[in-house]
Order: C-alpha cells, then sequence, then structure tokens
C-alpha cells in the first residue's frame, strides 16, 4: 500500500495512535513513540515510526510481551 500527500501523515500518526494503545493495553509505554519528523516531512512513501529510548524495565516489559504473543499465534 503506498500511500502519498498528506493522506500518509494522516496514516502514519493513526498507526503511531493504534500501536500506543496496543502497546499500553499490554502494560508497556513507550514514551517516545511518535513520527518520525524528518522521513514525514520527506518525499518517502512511509514515513518512519521512531519507537525512541526505554529503560530496562520497559525493554523487559516489551521483551515479554512479544514473546508471550509468539507462542499464542505458534499455536
Amino acid at each position: 500500500m503506498v500511500v502519498r500527500g498528506a493522506e500518509r501523515i494522516l496514516v502514519v500518526e493513526e498507526v503511531v495512535t493504534q500501536l500506543k494503545a496496543e502497546l499500553e493495553g499490554a502494560g508497556v509505554l513507550l514514551p517516545s513513540l511518535r513520527v518520525d519528523p524528518v522521513s514525514a516531512a520527506g518525499e518517502t512513501a512511509y514515513p518512519l515510526v521512531d519507537l525512541g529510548c526505554v529503560n530496562l524495565d520497559t525493554a523487559m516489559r516489551l521483551v515479554a510481551v512479544l514473546h508471550g504473543g509468539r507462542g499464542a499465534g505458534a499455536r
């Protein structure tokens, strides 16, 4: 799916909103999660999502969530 122009900004902002909600629902807060402003301002087909830096506790929570999700999807 290639999204052009202003629509791509709306799409990436919605994806960031959804990602934040899903992560928070799993007990993971990425405080720096945002749309990367440099790639969003350019002409790339897909602006980047900046996941940002996290502390050790958050990284461990993220590992646990991803590990648990992989186990559930392996059935």
